[in-house]
Formats: C-alpha cells, sequence, structure tokens
C-alpha cells in the first residue's frame, strides 16, 4: 500500500490560489514562462505561504449537519444509518487511510528546512503550523482505528519496498502526535498581531487540541482499565490550556445565541471562516419548506434533544408519555416546555408557531413577523397525524416531520433563492469545550469542586437561575453523577456541533441510544374545531391552549429503523482494499478478525 502523494511536489498544478498554472506535463522543447516552475516554489515567499494555506484549506473542519447519526436530529423516514441500526460489515464499517495532508506537510516541512528567502521567525512559525496539522491528520485516523503508521518525512516513490509501512502502535502514534503538538505550542503565537492573520493556529488551539486528545486518549475507549496517570496528563493539558487561554483574552462570550453571529469573539479559538462571494456556506438543508430551496429536512431536532435542555431555573424537564392523554398534565407539560427554558434551547432550535427568522416572505400566506406554523391534525379514521399548516396559512404545503429545526448558526440575513451565501463562521473549538474538557479531567481525579464549578459556569452564560445554594440546578456531588452530568451538559451545549457522537463512543456509551429504541417527536396537534391565525404565537397560553401535543414513538414508522448499535465494536475496520494493497502489511483490528490491538 502505497502510502505517499506521489509527485507531491507538483501540488502547484491544481492549487488554485496560484491560478497560472497551466501544465505541469512535458511540452514542446521552450521555456513557458506562463507556467510556474515547482521548484521555484521554495524561492518566493508568496508560494511557499500558498503551499501551507493549502494545507488549511485540506484539514479546516467545516459545517457538519450531521444530527441524523445520533438521537440529535431526524433526516427523514428511514434515513438511520446501518451502523447506528447494527448493520455492520467489515467491509462497510470502515475508515480508511488517508496519508494526503501528511505527505503535503512532510514534503512541506523538508523542504522548508532548506529554505533561504524566509526569516528564521516564519520559518519557525511555518513549521510549527505544519507540525499542528500533521498532528491534527494523524489524530483523525488514530482515534478511529487507533494506530497506523508513522511517516515523518517525504518517501521516495523509487524505493518500493521502502513505502509499505507496519501500523506503529497507538501509544507511539499518541507520542508523536503529542511531541508535534509541543513543537507548534513551544513557537506559535497566543495572537497574531494581523488581522490578516485570523484562522490561522494560534499556541491556544494548539494547546485545546493537546488536551482534547489527551482527554480522550484517558476516556473509556482508550483506556478501559481507566489509568488514572492518563486523566492526570489530560487535566494538566486542558487546564494549562484554559489558563493560557484566559491570559490571551479568551473567555465564555456573554451571549450564546450571538456566539455564532459576532465574528472573531472572545470565545472562538480555532475557526473555519466563511465569506461569499469564493466561500459561502449553504444552509438550505436545515431550513423548511416551503422557506427553503433545493434541499430540507436535515437535523430536525429529535424529542431526545429537546428534552435534554433544562428549565430556567436549572431544573430538568419532566416527561411522562403515559400521562399525555391527561389533558391537565399536557398543558402543563405544553407550557413547561415552550416557555422559560434554558436560552440554548431557543438559541438551537426553530419550533412552530414563531416567526422564523429569516426575512422571507412566502406571500399572500406567510408574511415576515408573523409566526410559521408547524402544527399536526389527526384522522381518527386512519389513526394517524399529517401536517396541519395549510390548515393555518391557506394553501401552504411542505414543513417537516418533527415539527422543530435547527437554529444554531442560522444565516438569518438571507431569503430562500440566496441560500448559498451564508457566510457564518464554524467554530472548530469554543473556549467552553476547553474549560467542559478540563471540567471533566478533573472529576476523573477526584476534584469535583472544580468539575462542579464549571458546570455552573456554563449554566450562568445559558442565563439559568443561580437557585438555592448558587447551584443552578445542579444536584451531583458524587464522581459517577457528576460524569452524567456532564455528559448531558455536553449534549445541550454542543448540540448540532459535531461532538454527540465521538463523546458517546469515547465514553462506550452507546448503550444511551439503544435504549431510546427509536427516534421519538412531540407533534403539535390541533384541537377538533379550533382555528389559529398566523399572527398568533404558540408562546402565548391562549394559543396554547387550542393545541395538544402528542408523543411519536417512531417517526420511522417503522420497526426495522431502530438504534441497535454493536456494544462489542469500538474501533472501525481498515478497507479489506487497503490492506490487500499493502501486500498484508498493514494488519486488521482485533474486533475485525485482525491481530491489531488498538489499546497497545
Amino acid at each position: 500500500m502505497k502510502l505517499y502523494l506521489k509527485n507531491i511536489r507538483y501540488f502547484v498544478c491544481s492549487l488554485a490560489v496560484l491560478l497560472v498554472v497551466t501544465s505541469c506535463k512535458k511540452g514542446l522543447d521552450y521555456k513557458n514562462n506562463g507556467a510556474i516552475n515547482p521548484e521555484n516554489v521554495w524561492s518566493d515567499p508568496t508560494m511557499i505561504k500558498a503551499f501551507l494555506n493549502d494545507i488549511y484549506g485540506a484539514s479546516m473542519p467545516g459545517w457538519s449537519f450531521d444530527g441524523n447519526s445520533t438521537d440529535e436530529g431526524y433526516n427523514g423516514a428511514k434515513t438511520l444509518g446501518n451502523y447506528q441500526r447494527g448493520i455492520i460489515a467489515v467491509d462497510q464499517t470502515t475508515s480508511a487511510l488517508n496519508y494526503s495532508v501528511i505527505d503535503k506537510a512532510n514534503f512541506f516541512l523538508d523542504q522548508l528546512d532548506a529554505v533561504a528567502v524566509l526569516s528564521a521567525d516564519i520559518k519557525a512559525q511555518y513549521t510549527a503550523e505544519a507540525k499542528f496539522w500533521r498532528a491534527w491528520s494523524y489524530w483523525n485516523m488514530v482515534n478511529n482505528l487507533g494506530g497506523v503508521p508513522l511517516i515523518l518525512h517525504t518517501q521516495n516513490a523509487d524505493d518500493v519496498n521502502a513505502l509499505f509501512k507496519t501500523r506503529n502502535k497507538t501509544s507511539e502514534c499518541i507520542t508523536q502526535i503529542i511531541k508535534d503538538l509541543d513543537d507548534a505550542i513551544a513557537v506559535l503565537p497566543g495572537k497574531y498581531a494581523s488581522n490578516a492573520d485570523y484562522g490561522r493556529i494560534t499556541k491556544v488551539a494548539a494547546m485545546a487540541v493537546k488536551g482534547k486528545v489527551l482527554m480522550t486518549y484517558a476516556s473509556p475507549l482508550f483506556n478501559p482499565t481507566n489509568d488514572a496517570s492518563r486523566w492526570q496528563a489530560a487535566y494538566d493539558a486542558n487546564k494549562a490550556a484554559k489558563d493560557y487561554a484566559l491570559t490571551q483574552g479568551h473567555d465564555l462570550f456573554p451571549n450564546y445565541k450571538n456566539i455564532w453571529y459576532t465574528e472573531r469573539n472572545q470565545e472562538v479559538i480555532m475557526v473555519r471562516q466563511y465569506t461569499f462571494p469564493g466561500a459561502g456556506i449553504a444552509f438550505n438543508s436545515i431550513r423548511p419548506t416551503p422557506l427553503t430551496k433545493d434541499a430540507t429536512g436535515v437535523n430536525q431536532p429529535t424529542l431526545n434533544l429537546l428534552l435534554a435542555y433544562p428549565k430556567k431555573d436549572g431544573s430538568p424537564m419532566q416527561f411522562d408519555k403515559n400521562q399525555m392523554s391527561d389533558p391537565a398534565y399536557n398543558t402543563q407539560f405544553m407550557t413547561d416546555f415552550y416557555t422559560n427554558r434554558d436560552s440554548r434551547f431557543y438559541a438551537t432550535i426553530f419550533f412552530g408557531g414563531t416567526p422564523y427568522p429569516t426575512p422571507d416572505e412566502v406571500s399572500p400566506v406567510y408574511v415576515k413577523g408573523n409566526s410559521f406554523w408547524e402544527v399536526w391534525k389527526y384522522d381518527a379514521a386512519t389513526d394517524k397525524y399529517s401536517s396541519a399548516m395549510n390548515v393555518v396559512h391557506t394553501g401552504m404545503t411542505g414543513g417537516g416531520q418533527t415539527g422543530f429545526w435547527e437554529r444554531k448558526g442560522l444565516d438569518t440575513t438571507l431569503v430562500a433563492a440566496l441560500y448559498a451565501q451564508g457566510q457564518t463562521d464554524w467554530p472548530v473549538i469554543r473556549y467552553a469545550e476547553v474549560l467542559m474538557n478540563y471540567g471533566e479531567c478533573a472529576n476523573e481525579l477526584g476534584k469535583s469542586g472544580e468539575a462542579l464549578q464549571v458546570l455552573k459556569d456554563i449554566r450562568r452564560r445559558a442565563g439559568i437561575t443561580a437557585g438555592a445554594g448558587s447551584n443552578y440546578g445542579i444536584t451531583a456531588s458524587a464522581t459517577s453523577d457528576i460524569r452524567d452530568a456532564y455528559m448531558n451538559e455536553r449534549q445541550v451545549e454542543f448540540a448540532f456541533e459535531n461532538k454527540r457522537f465521538g463523546d458517546l463512543r469515547r465514553w462506550k456509551r452507546y448503550d444511551l441510544l439503544n435504549a431510546q429504541t427509536f427516534k421519538h417527536g412531540l407533534y403539535a396537534t390541533l384541537k377538533d374545531g379550533v382555528v389559529i391565525s398566523p399572527s398568533e404565537t404558540i408562546m402565548n397560553a391562549t394559543t396554547r391552549a387550542k393545541l395538544r401535543g402528542v408523543y411519536i414513538d417512531n417517526l420511522d414508522g417503522d420497526p426495522n429503523f431502530k438504534f441497535n448499535l454493536d456494544l462489542n465494536h469500538w474501533f472501525y475496520a481498515i478497507p479489506p482494499a487497503q490492506i490487500s494493497q499493502s501486500k498484508n502489511v498493514i494488519l486488521q483490528n482485533k474486533e475485525w478478525g485482525g491481530t491489531f490491538d488498538p489499546l497497545q
């Protein structure tokens, strides 16, 4: 298996930044002054930086609409993945070895050694940035697979036998990843002097990633014996990241919703920037019809997520599906559900009966300022629920299957036709994550006071009232209870931020999904004979009395679509084709019939 990117030095053929390249193939015997000689890259500071920027472009993650993979969201009937349903096979449940960024970084680092056109400080900075991305790429593979072949220099394509590398132990890979991050931390600035460098990796970002790597390595996925020394290392790294971040001006941003709307705010530590034209982000898939274009239905919040948000006083939402037929219970539940919730609920979730936050006007049935109603009606003859959108909005059809939509980060300045012009940045790492990583590690070491203070800080920012004893609704005290509190708080704080599945996996808690069986819903259903106007709002008690909440046990309507994750497979398989390509030098993981142990 060739773990290298052949002739990577000719990457400039496709590097869009450089624009003027026409061909890297040998043509007629004349000097082509319109082409770039790859060897000249290393004598031009602009092109050297462009090479590094290309590594950024290939590595920096962005918006990820993946709620359907867990209990966060629902993408429509029968869209739950096979892995989630427990349908697994070695040739399907795979995580491929991908060395494209590592090869670029290795080549860049090797070439940079001989560069004479950069100052020593800039060379050191570029080296640190490249090492960060090499560590990042290795960690993405190791987190999924365990140990992988460590390749730290440009490979010689002519030495075929040397191209086939065996897998290093996971512990060896972790050591190298931390070394690269430490090398980066030693050099990178806490912040850059020029605004033009905003978005480049800082010392704070590298420290945060180091803490996250070590925390995951200390978690049950990699640490089933609960080796306390790993938790200590993770605690030290995350505390250092938290403390240093504060010295550089990072902290919790006071307004949770505006984290995504006030660019370059104090909470953002690592960020993918979006601008239009050139690099817009499309939000059409999370917008409801008819207020969208070309796509819809993604990340519709499920009842499990909706109930995870506490009340404004910090107490948990109470829900008993068996009492929903009791009118008094139903009325009280609907009041508790829609009013006086944690502010993160309203910042993350859009629900019917309130104005949709974009400037769309779907004349004459929906005018900006009116509520957009996603409600349901019951047909006794068929014993089924169907959309009643057209009952409130005459002639309007569409909507989703849950009545709820993702609100977090949505570019609210755009009408549906301009969906591709979204410019909301994606915070890859927020200070809140660094803070909670530190708190989680503290708890595992018995430092319950530190762990609880973090939860209080997170909840205080969310607008939850302090309450008796200034506990913000937190009742946990024992290590196991605080651990559960962190699981719940992370689900709420980081909803739709591409963290839920990774958290459940590192905790080895797929059972939390399996226990739910199906994806559940809550239908705001019109009572018989009532009339609702678009000008009404579900936040008004009189209007809300026209509705009853109905628990939907299985949104898919098919008993075969349920959570049934395999609790004996925690690392993914390497694709058999890659093993064969390596002439079987690469070994498969033990969980998938191989001999490689990801825990060594």
